[in-house]
């Protein structure tokens, strides 16, 4: 199997984070991940974020970044990032209002084009994390699928999260495939449940209507759920990827890095580290 980079996005050990990063660095790199994906910056400098990083050894590979942060601060966006040394911006997440079938959509793909245009200019590469809801049907497909159509593969290429496109239904493996040369980092995450008439993301704080519960719908470290672990891999490899992230929203059982080293356990298994 051809060996490619696994990063650990940082919000999934988020309060550990925001009370020793330095630590954190620090056992991740033990437990063999090769760069992480930022998801907020707790108030350091750039600088200070790359030196805490150079130190461990571990690569700055992309960053979560607020869709408001970028719409009220384009350039000084832009050059955090450049500062840090990532090679990837991504929209995590959008509110109701730009999601398919809402007014704020085609304004969400108008400025894709022109952020999108100006990472591209300064050296970076957006990206969009997509969640299940922008499964939602547009102009005879996907509404995740209209978004790519509608810009440049220059200007924006895929961050599949695979927990989310099987919950909206989909093979993971099959539409990482289908993005093929457009998908350079994906997201390895797992689940068990079912979907119900509540909402996943209100487990992690999201403002929604009704909370899905955790006997329907629990995260769980890659390859300990109901993902096919390793025809998702397989199916990044083939598709280009150049880093896999592994995330998990919330650890139940366990510790998040606990969960962090049965996640880097199955890629070890299946042959990707």
């Amino acid at each position: 199997m051809k060996r490619v980079p696994v990063a650990y996005q940082l919000y999934s050990a988020r309060d550990s984070v925001a009370r020793d990063l330095p630590g954190v660095l620090r056992q991740l790199k033990q437990l063999g991940y090769d760069g992480v994906e930022f998801a907020g910056f707790f108030d350091y400098s750039a600088k200070d974020l790359r030196d805490m990083l150079d130190k461990e050894g571990l690569v700055p590979i992309s960053s979560h970044c607020p869709l408001t942060l970028m719409q009220q601060d384009m350039f000084g966006t832009i050059a955090y990032h450049q500062a840090l040394g990532v090679k990837y911006i991504a929209i995590p997440y959008v509110d109701e209002e730009y999601r398919p079938g809402n007014p704020g959509f085609a304004e969400l793909i108008k400025f894709v084009y022109t952020f999108g245009a100006l990472c591209r200019k300064a050296g970076l590469q957006l990206l969009y994390h997509n969640h299940d809801f922008e499964f939602a049907p547009v102009s005879g497909g996907y509404g995740l699928d209209f978004l790519y159509a509608s810009t440049p593969a220059k200007y924006l290429a895929t961050q599949i999260d695979t927990c989310w496109v099987k919950y909206a239904g989909e093979d993971p493996a099959a539409y990482i495939r289908k993005y093929t040369g457009r998908a350079p980092v994906v997201h390895l995450k797992d689940y068990v449940g079912t979907k119900g008439e509540g909402s996943p993301y209100a487990l992690i704080g999201k403002k929604e209507e009704k909370v899905l519960d955790t006997q329907q719908f629990e995260f769980r470290a890659f390859g300990h759920g109901c993902q096919d672990a390793k025809a998702i891999v397989e199916a990044g490899i083939d598709a280009g990827a150049e880093w896999f992230v592994v995330e998990q929203d919330l650890s139940y059982h366990r510790t998040p890095l606990e969960d962090a080293a049965l996640s880097l356990d199955t890629l070890r298994q299946i042959g990707l580290k």
